[in-house]
């Protein structure tokens, strides 16, 4: 699955290539970039970091008739405290330009994609984004992985590092990720499983932040999975197959849609 992800951002990557070798400078974000981290674990957070999701693989089209802008107001007034945005385009239907949609909302953003090359770390912190997800599987090579790690870092960009097992465990402890996020989805089957997330989070660590992500979809679920010490839920689908993708998160959070 993570192969064919990979081969989807072939394009992308040539043209910012492309560009790179015609002179184009990638010109940093200049705005004020909300602490993704500090909005997880800040006193009184609903810990809810809500998806602007429009397709997937496993789902196919979800919502596309929602538009970012109006998504993700809503999630704020349900009491999100940060928003996930998917701009991979062609399994996700998702474009980079929605993080610049969803910016004026206040809420910090995470760029969720399948990010490879140092380039398209440059070309995020030409947005508003806050966070950018790093997948520890995109990376055979260790020192590659911690070669973006400390990009996005230098770029005021906080690394969401995301792993599936133990042993993708290791390997952003080795990095030193402050933010791990497990997700509970199993890439042969695309079944999910919340227990993934049960038990790595046990080995969390004080300094760390961590997020749990995929087939969460019930208040008894968030519930369960925050008292076993996640600090956050990242969660898309479940909100996004809702007509208005509020309504579906003011039914977890209590909130007003």
């Amino acid at each position: 699955m993570l192969e064919k992800f990979r081969k989807a951002k072939e394009a992308e990557i040539r043209e910012l290539l492309r560009m790179r070798d015609a002179g184009h400078d990638f010109e940093p974000w200049h705005g004020t970039r909300p602490g993704f981290g500090a909005a997880l674990t800040r006193p009184g957070s609903s810990g809810i970091i809500a998806e602007y999701k429009r397709a997937s693989p496993s789902k196919g089209d979800i919502n596309l008739g929602t538009p970012p802008r109006q998504a993700c107001e809503g999630y704020a007034r349900a009491g999100a405290c940060a928003l996930s945005i998917l701009t991979e385009s062609r399994y996700f239907k998702g474009e980079l330009s929605f993080l610049d949609e969803a910016a004026p909302i206040g809420l910090p953003l995470l760029r969720k994609d399948f990010i490879v090359n140092p380039l398209q770390v440059e070309a995020t912190a030409g947005t508003p984004a806050s966070a950018i997800l790093l997948i520890v599987r995109m990376f055979e090579d260790q020192d590659d992985l911690a070669l973006l790690h400390s990009l996005c870092i230098s770029k005021r960009l906080e690394p969401v590092v995301e792993v599936f097992d133990e042993y993708d465990l290791d390997r952003a402890k080795e990095l030193g990720a402050r933010i791990i996020q497990v997700n509970n989805r199993d890439l042969d089957t695309l079944a999910t499983d919340l227990n993934r997330c049960l038990d790595l989070v046990r080995r969390k660590d004080d300094g760390e932040i961590w997020i749990g992500a995929s087939g969460i979809s019930t208040p008894q679920q968030v519930r369960e999975l925050r008292a076993a010490g996640l600090d956050a839920l990242l969660i898309g689908t479940a909100l996004m197959q809702n007509a208005d993708p509020a309504q579906g998160l003011a039914a977890l959070t209590g909130g007003t849609p």
